[in-house]
């Protein structure tokens, strides 16, 4: 069996470095493409070499997140490949353009994460979620919660609940990033904070973010987005002297930060996770969120771009005394190979 896998962001590469070590223990041979979506080296070829990562086949470096654009070099990769399947992660304009190819070139596609929801129609990675799987093939679920909203939509494909490849990548890569702690603090004595949506580095909502982390008084480690450090150049808006700024982390860097913080403050949807499996509290930078299970549990709290609300979530920050296990046991991969292999929807 041969599988195309797309990938273009850095929760995208994380988690085909654990989907691949189990594809190629299955005999699954895995074909990878890079759309380039995000072609800073710090947030791209940097895991492959951090995660020993498949170097990929295809790569596309178009340097663009449109997926108008990377459907027809995908389409050319699927026309030479043939794969049995189109693999797609996540919620991102790489996810639609790899699912909408598969569609287009008659080759089934596998999308892991499916079903997940946050109520926002306003954020494009919503939107993106419900066309990817109102057209897979295969809809390869995080938890029953997932599987019950695809039920509810009538998605057309075959549902399967796997778990989370996150995890797999977290319980994986975990005991390499504890040496990959790249600022000079305590564990526990200091916060991270990332912020990289479209909505959140635009005004007037990056501006009150910002109010809000100017407003804290513990130190906080802020590894910046290009695309975040660009518009606070142009807003002219200025950090507090408690915030240092630092460039794009890699995976192991960023996980070996954040699993040692006291706390973090994001708007990334795998850190909301990555929080809960370390046991670190979080505050969200965002109206809803996909992952509600880590709100139900108290351990994940929405704040949205309020800046009174984020003060007061920081000073208040606990932890439940029990965290119940979210998102599976740490073996999704093998269950994604499981059920490509099962060929469920599959191609004879």
């Amino acid at each position: 069996m041969k599988v195309l896998t797309v990938v273009g962001n850095r929760p995208q590469f994380i988690k085909a470095a654990a989907l691949s070590l189990a594809l190629r223990a299955a005999g699954i041979e895995e074909i990878s493409l890079h759309t380039g979506q995000h072609y800073d080296r710090a947030l791209s070829a940097v895991f492959y070499e951090e995660l020993t990562l498949l170097e990929p086949t295809y790569s596309l470096d178009l340097r663009s997140a449109d997926a108008a654009l990377m459907r027809p070099e995908i389409l050319f990769a699927l026309a030479r490949e043939r794969p049995d399947w189109v693999l797609v992660f996540g919620d991102t304009n790489s996810t639609l353009a790899g699912a909408l190819a598969g569609v287009e070139a008659g080759i089934p596609v596998a999308h892991v994460e499916a079903g997940l929801r946050s109520g926002d129609l306003a954020m494009p990675e919503e939107r993106n979620r419900i066309e990817v799987d109102r057209i897979s093939t295969l809809l390869l679920c995080p938890d029953e919660r997932s599987r019950e909203t695809l039920a509810t939509e009538s998605a057309p494909g075959e549902a399967a609940v796997v778990g989370d490849v996150m995890a797999d990548a977290t319980r994986l890569f975990a005991p390499l990033a504890r040496d990959r702690i790249s600022i000079d603090r305590e564990p526990g004595g200091y916060l991270v904070a990332t912020v990289h949506r479209e909505a959140n580095v635009a005004q007037p909502r990056l501006g009150r973010i910002v109010e809000g982390l100017n407003r804290l008084d513990e130190p906080i480690a802020f590894p910046v987005h290009p695309r975040t450090r660009a518009a606070l150049a142009d807003a002219e808006l200025e950090l507090g002297p408690h915030i240092e700024m630092l460039e794009p982390l890699g995976y192991l860097e960023l996980a070996g930060l954040a699993s040692q913080a006291r706390l973090i403050v994001t708007d990334s949807g795998g850190l909301q996770k990555e929080a809960y499996w370390y046991g670190v509290p979080c505050v969200t930078l965002r109206p809803s969120t996909e992952w509600v299970d880590t709100v139900a549990t108290g351990a994940n709290v929405l704040v949205d771009d309020d800046p009174d609300r984020l003060v007061r979530a920081v000073r208040e920050a606990r932890l439940p005394d029990r965290l119940p296990e979210l998102y599976g046991d740490g073996h999704a991969s093998e269950r994604v190979a499981e059920a490509l292999l099962g060929r469920i929807g599959g191609r004879d």
